[in-house]
């Protein structure tokens, strides 16, 4: 049995590296997400949509393969391709992002899979997993399609907003569709600048008023302190000591592994966000989404 279906798109990612140098990988977050629960030792399954005999969709299947990420709910397209996305970083390893993905098959996600087959995982799953980027890039026809299968649904499902205005035609759209899965969740992981673009208030009452709700709901704020709502309580924990950040690009992906995979276990919140936190750390010293298995925080790879 599965333990996590993560929904989304899996993408060809492009690193500027300096001096006019390039470093490909693939990534995409709801991915990042599944390979870090996979590595820690939480059976993964990503949902997707690929292309069919080109060398990118190989090489993500390859990927997951190595990970020991399950391909069984991936779909196959021939003659499509994979999207693709450039990072470019400053001196702080902030990133920008960059995309050319309007033909990626994950577009058509709902139209083309076997989507009997997806309600039968996720009916099947410990939790259901996707983010604010899965429900831009499936449009506006996914998202109709997946609040139903949704309703019939009574897995538990976690959600990080990770909003890319870039992906959506406007804000008001984006809320939209985002409020639309909230209410839905049994866990919310959100970070400070999504929020506060979308919602226009402070994260901390806009997490809040989403706990009202019954999720536990985790608030990373800028300064990489957090705040935890959870059955009616507020639990504030401290940033960790800062370190030199090599690259940013998907710590928010491993601390959501790290929480769901510890979550997933019935521990504290507190337990959870220590995991969550010690793995982001650890991700950013490293460039790209994904690091070495070896780079993995010990404890990780023992319960690997």
């Amino acid at each position: 049995m599965v333990g996590v279906v993560s929904l989304g798109e899996c993408m060809v990612e492009v690193s500027l590296a300096g001096s006019g140098r390039a470093v490909i990988g693939f990534a995409g977050d709801a991915f990042n997400t599944a390979v870090y629960l996979s590595r820690l030792g939480v059976p993964a399954a990503f949902a997707t949509a690929l292309g069919d005999g080109d060398p990118f969709s190989a090489g993500i299947l390859a990927l997951m393969a190595d990970e020991g990420v399950s391909a069984d709910l991936v779909t196959r397209v021939p003659g499509r391709l994979p999207g693709l996305y450039a990072i470019a970083r400053d001196a702080a390893g902030e990133r920008s992002f960059f995309y050319w993905r309007d033909q990626a098959p994950v577009r058509q996600l709902f139209e083309i899979a076997d989507l009997a087959a997806l309600a039968a995982a996720a009916r099947g799953a410990d939790l259901l997993y996707l983010t604010g980027v899965t429900l831009a890039v499936i449009g506006e026809a996914g998202r109709a399609a997946l609040s139903a299968m949704l309703g019939e649904l009574r897995t538990p499902l976690a959600f990080d907003p990770n909003y890319r205005p870039q992906l959506w035609p406007s804000p008001q759209a984006a809320r939209a569709a985002m409020a639309a899965v909230i209410p839905r969740c049994s866990l919310v992981s959100a970070g400070g600048p999504d929020v506060e673009a979308l919602w226009d208030s402070p994260l901390a009452d806009t997490a809040a008023r989403w706990a009202a709700g019954g999720a536990q709901v985790i608030a990373r704020h800028a300064d990489h302190s957090l705040e935890i709502h959870a059955g009616g309580e507020v639990l504030a924990i401290a940033a960790p000591p800062p370190i030199e950040a090599v690259d940013t690009t998907g710590a928010g992906d491993a601390f959501n592994a790290a929480y769901l995979a510890v979550w997933l276990k019935g521990e504290s919140p507190g337990a959870c966000a220590a995991a969550g936190q010690a793995l982001a750390a650890q991700v950013v010293r490293f460039p790209g989404a994904i690091v070495p298995k070896d780079a993995m925080p010990s404890r990780s790879r023992s319960n690997a």
